[in-house]
């Protein structure tokens, strides 16, 4: 049974939660070359909410970086949290951001920081970032993953991923991988 404490989304010390929720990160060091690459950034347990995903660019990205998206891999299938064909990245600068903001079949937002640059919600959105639901496949390992495209030319760089989440199963966890 459920007690008045259950009511509240709250974190590993049981403090309850404000704006985003919990907060993990884990850096990206790219090297794809010639090839789709699939980078394991956390792995899931139970069911969580996802209220926030993006990536800064902490190393500037080399010239051949697209098709960037993140999605889910249960071992088995993928499901993507961003549209499948992703967003060109190559050349992007260090302080550049990548950003899950639409609903699913919607490209992550490159946000370049090549000029000043500024990142709100639309007049029909009412939040930054879109939130979606993960949930853990029974019996699998399921992670979250950065997916990226390079052709001929090897792309390099480093990406900071963050997400933040809210547990929605009593076992609902992100870790880093």
């Amino acid at each position: 049974m459920s007690t008045f404490a259950d009511a509240f989304p709250r974190d590993t010390n049981r403090v309850p939660f404000t704006a985003y929720g919990m907060l993990t990160t884990t850096p990206t060091t790219l090297t794809g070359s010639s090839a789709t690459v699939n980078v394991p950034l956390w792995h899931v347990t139970g069911t969580v909410l996802i209220t926030g995903l993006f990536g800064v660019v902490t190393t500037d990205l080399g010239a051949n970086h697209t098709a960037a998206a993140w999605r889910i891999n249960d071992q088995t299938a993928q499901v993507y949290l961003t549209a499948v064909g992703g967003v060109d990245l190559s050349g992007k600068k260090a302080g550049s951001l990548v950003v899950k903001k639409g609903v699913v079949a919607t490209a992550a937002s490159a946000i370049d920081n090549v000029a000043g640059a500024i990142l709100e919600p639309t007049t029909l959105e009412t939040m930054m970032f879109s939130q979606v639901m993960v949930t853990k496949k029974t019996g699998a390992v399921t992670d979250i993953e950065y997916h990226y495209a390079t052709t001929d030319a090897p792309t390099s760089g480093v990406i900071q991923h963050w997400c933040y989440y809210v547990p929605i199963s009593r076992d609902g966890e992100l870790t880093v991988i």
